[in-house]
C-alpha cells in the first residue's frame, strides 16, 4: 500500500480527482489531494512545493501523480522528499530550464481545430459531472509560467507515462513522440480523453495500483 499524491492540472484544483480517490482508498491507500496556488500572482514553483510538501506531512511511501500541467510540479516534489514512483498522467513533460510558457512551441504542440473546451478535455466525462466541473475550474494567474524548470536533471525516481487513448488535447500520437524524446521511454496507455480521473476513475486506480505490484 502507498501514499498518492494527486497533482492537478492548469487551471484545475482538488475536484479534479473526487471520483478517483474513493477508487484508491477502496484498493487500500492513502492519498493526498493538494491545491496549487494557482490564484496567487506571486507563487511560483518554490509556492507549489510548499503547498505539496505541507499537504504531504509525514507520510511516506509516495507515489506522485501529476496530471497534465502537475507534470512540471510532480517531480519537482520527488527532489524534495522520499518518493517511491512518479506517474505523469496526460502530461507536459518539462526539460531542464524550460519555461512552461515556452513548452507549447518547444514541443512542436500544434493545437486542436475545431472542438470546443467541452470536447477537448471532457470528452468520455458524464454529463453531470462535466456541468458540475465548472464551478470547481480556478483562474492560473500564478508566476511559475515564466520561471525556467529549476531541476538540473529528471530526479533519480522511477517514472511512469501514462496516456489517455482518447485525449483530445494532448493527441496520444503527441504524447508518445515528446515521451520518447524527453524521458526516452514508451508511455503506457489507458482508456479515456484528458480528463480521464473523471472518465474512468476505476480503470485508472486500477492501473495505477498495479504500477506498484512486484
Amino acid at each position: 500500500m502507498a501514499t498518492f499524491v494527486l497533482i492537478h492540472g492548469g487551471g484545475g484544483s482538488a475536484w479534479d480527482w473526487h471520483l478517483l480517490v474513493p477508487e484508491l482508498v477502496d484498493l487500500g491507500h492513502d492519498v493526498v489531494v493538494p491545491e496549487l496556488p494557482i490564484e496567487d500572482r506571486s507563487a511560483g514553483f518554490d509556492a507549489f512545493c510548499r503547498a505539496v510538501v505541507d499537504a504531504v506531512g509525514d507520510r511516506r511511501d509516495l507515489v506522485v501523480v501529476g496530471h497534465s500541467y502537475g507534470a512540471f510540479t510532480a517531480p519537482l516534489i520527488a527532489a524534495r522528499l522520499p518518493v517511491r514512483l512518479l506517474v505523469l498522467l496526460a502530461p507536459m513533460i518539462p526539460r531542464p530550464g524550460e519555461k512552461p510558457g515556452d513548452w507549447w512551441t518547444e514541443t512542436g504542440y500544434r493545437g486542436v481545430d475545431g472542438l470546443s473546451e467541452e470536447q477537448q478535455f471532457y470528452n468520455g466525462v458524464p454529463a453531470d459531472v462535466v456541468a458540475e466541473a465548472a464551478a470547481h475550474t480556478r483562474e492560473q494567474v500564478s508566476a511559475e509560467g515564466d520561471e525556467p524548470w529549476p531541476l538540473d536533471a529528471w530526479p533519480d525516481v522511477p517514472t511512469r507515462v501514462l496516456v489517455a487513448r482518447e485525449d483530445r488535447f494532448f493527441p496520444a500520437d503527441f504524447l508518445r513522440r515528446v515521451a520518447r524524446e524527453r524521458l526516452g521511454v514508451t508511455p503506457d496507455e489507458v482508456d479515456g480523453g484528458h480528463s480521464v480521473a473523471l472518465s474512468h476513475p476505476k480503470q485508472l486506480a486500477g492501473r495505477l495500483g498495479a504500477y506498484l505490484l512486484p
